[in-house]
Formats: C-alpha cells, sequence, structure tokens
C-alpha cells in the first residue's frame, strides 16, 4: 500500500487519473496534451512517462499495445483496498 499514497501523493500522478477517470484509453501524447491545456501543466513527454510508470507499478494504470501505440487505463483497485481496509466509521445519532 506504500507504493499507492506514494503514487498519489504527486499531483500531476493525481491530474493523470482524473484524466484517465475521464477518458480511459490515452495514449502518452494524449495524456500529456490534456495536463498542458486542462492544468497547465507543461511537463515533458519523459516526465510524464515516469509518473505513469509509477502509477503502474502502483498498480493504478495499466497499459495495452496496440501496434505502435501504448494506450493506458485507469485501475482504481487499488485505492478501493486501502478503503476498504480503513472504512469511514458511521456517524451516530
Amino acid at each position: 500500500m506504500t507504493d499507492v499514497f506514494t503514487a498519489i501523493a504527486d499531483p500531476t500522478r493525481r491530474a493523470i487519473l482524473d484524466e484517465l477517470a475521464e477518458r480511459n484509453g490515452q495514449t502518452l501524447f494524449e495524456i500529456c496534451a490534456r495536463l498542458t491545456t486542462r492544468y497547465g501543466i507543461g511537463s515533458s513527454r519523459q516526465a510524464i512517462s515516469q509518473h505513469l510508470d509509477t502509477l503502474s507499478a502502483a498498480g493504478l494504470v495499466r497499459f495495452e499495445r496496440s501496434g505502435r501505440y501504448k494506450f493506458h487505463h485507469a485501475d482504481f483497485g487499488p485505492l478501493r483496498a486501502v478503503v476498504d481496509r480503513w472504512p469511514i466509521p458511521e456517524e451516530g445519532p
């Protein structure tokens, strides 16, 4: 779980997850373009690729190749595991 917390600690990685939650199956080029236009994040493709590698290592992003393209998909299962491990207690009357 440490990897999950490390992965979501960075605001750029959270923005990447937000983008993939909104539109799954994006290429690196598409992710970079959307981060620049929507969030003003002007990181290089190499930097965004490293962020995607960190998210992938934490199990939050998976990818599939199709020809020359690599499509990235969000996987929120690891975040659900965190919520399931520490459920929010219900408030009493």
